[in-house]
């Protein structure tokens, strides 16, 4: 990996070149590199954290200026526990993955000496721009060298002192390996986004990992293909039959473990036949970890009814709250009269990222499951398991409401594409058709 203060078109064209190259190394090169980055940022660790904490310090100044949101602080702490060693861990789980490319996923024989294969190959350059997340560049990097892609990324001044140890780390790691120098490169150079927005020459995809706003000026000014995901507004539908235990506990961990995170839920409904039954349960479980209900009418009459204490935290809700992703413990609250009105009001206000159905009633979790347009549909798990290393992918680029190419979790196989391999002994078009004296194609499957 390079710190580059390089144009971007410099940049962008020496990933390009890089890319080429990496997509002929083996997966023994590639898996070598792996272990080596994981060596370098373990024995970086001390110095890592330490600048870590300088961002960390700046950061919790700007938020009490109001400068910077709470939820990208959040984000930005590498300290937290279990995140150092998730990152390291994403890297090793990457590198004991089977190798993504060149996998055989048609073989046709078009005629005799004539077959035709379609197998997996690398994209090419991948962008990412992203703020905060320091353990984006190690995840990151993991990925695209894995999946044989380059990878050019340009992160938020609010953390670049992370990003800078980081990378350095990386960069010793891949002294003595075989991957190119310019494979993966950090751009330093401020104020280069739009930029790197236009080298659609270069860039083959780009991938923001960031807030609403990051993504939305993304998408709306590049050429280039876009993955990822403009908001996380997770969804749970609470029906009468669900198992109250269950169901508390589902909706704490989804809405507590971690609050600024994208597959955190941000609306509850609740099932009218639920509001006296299963509903308070849930609501009191959430109201003791420090959530802040906005209900309905319905729905905060029916909590108010039942419990004597943490009055304060239930607030009527407003129509903008059913449409907001909050990222802190604030939870939006609505009534629903049945499935039907559910599905309807998750497809309506979503963001198409994670939905949740609790319920006993197998027809109907799978109805939902059926008619949610989300990347992910749950019955009965928590919205926080919408996650690459949960779904054993080793670790992930992002999670992606497209509807082309990756959805949700976007691990090895969402960063390749494939290529088609035609195998003749000098076969030519022209004598194939329907007309006299044409042959006919064979177009036998053969096995993979």
């Amino acid at each position: 990996m390079s710190l580059t203060s390089a144009t971007p078109r410099d940049a962008a064209a020496a990933a390009k070149s890089a890319s080429h190259f990496l997509a002929t190394l083996p997966v023994s090169a590639r898996n070598d590199a792996l272990t080596s980055i994981h060596a370098s940022l373990s024995d970086s660790r001390d110095a890592i954290l330490a600048a870590n904490a300088r961002d960390m310090d700046a950061a919790r100044r700007a938020a009490a200026d109001g400068h910077l949101s709470s939820s990208l602080v959040s984000r930005l702490d590498l300290a937290k526990p279990g995140k150092w060693d998730d990152m390291l861990k994403g890297v090793l789980d990457v590198r004991t993955l089977d190798d993504p490319l060149n996998v055989v996923t048609l073989r046709t024989r078009l005629d005799d000496d004539l077959v035709l294969e379609r197998l997996t190959c690398p994209i090419g350059v991948l962008l990412i721009i992203f703020e905060a997340r320091p353990e984006v560049i190690a995840n990151i990097a993991a990925l695209a060298i894995k999946s044989g892609n380059a990878a050019i990324l340009k992160g938020g001044k609010e953390s670049t002192e992370s990003f800078v140890a980081i990378s350095e780390a990386i960069s010793r790691g891949l002294d003595a390996c075989s991957v190119p120098n310019g494979a993966v490169q950090l751009v330093t150079t401020r104020d280069v986004i739009p930029q790197l927005l236009a080298l659609d020459a270069f860039i083959d995809l780009v991938i923001p990992r960031g807030g609403n706003e990051l993504v939305r000026y993304v998408k709306q000014n590049t050429k280039i293909p876009v993955l990822g995901h403009a908001d996380g507004l997770c969804s749970a539908y609470l029906e009468a039959s669900a198992d109250p235990t269950m169901a508390a506990n589902v909706l704490v961990d989804s809405k507590t473990s971690y609050p600024a995170a994208c597959n955190s839920l941000e609306t509850l409904l609740v099932q009218e036949s639920a509001l006296e039954t299963v509903f308070p349960a849930a609501a009191e479980a959430l109201l003791a970890k420090g959530v802040e209900l906005r209900c309905d009418a319905r729905s905060k009459a029916a909590i108010l009814a039942k419990l004597s204490s943490s009055a304060d935290k239930i607030q009527d809700a407003q129509d903008i709250d059913y449409d907001t992703e909050h990222l802190a413990l604030v939870l939006a609250v609505k009534s629903v009269r049945n499935l039907d009105e559910a599905i309807a009001h998750i497809n309506t206000h979503g963001s198409h990222h994670t939905d949740v159905i609790l319920t006993a009633d197998s027809e109907n979790a799978e109805r939902f499951m059926a008619a949610i347009d989300s990347a992910g549909v749950y019955w009965n798990a928590s919205s926080r398991m919408a996650d690459g290393m949960r779904y054993g992918f080793g670790t992930e680029v992002g999670i992606s409401t497209n509807k082309i190419h990756a959805r949700g979790p976007v691990g090895l196989e969402g960063l390749t594409i494939y290529k088609y391999k035609v195998r003749g002994k000098g076969h030519v078009s022209a004598v194939y058709g329907e007309g006299e004296g044409k042959k006919r194609f064979l177009h036998e499957k053969m096995d993979l």
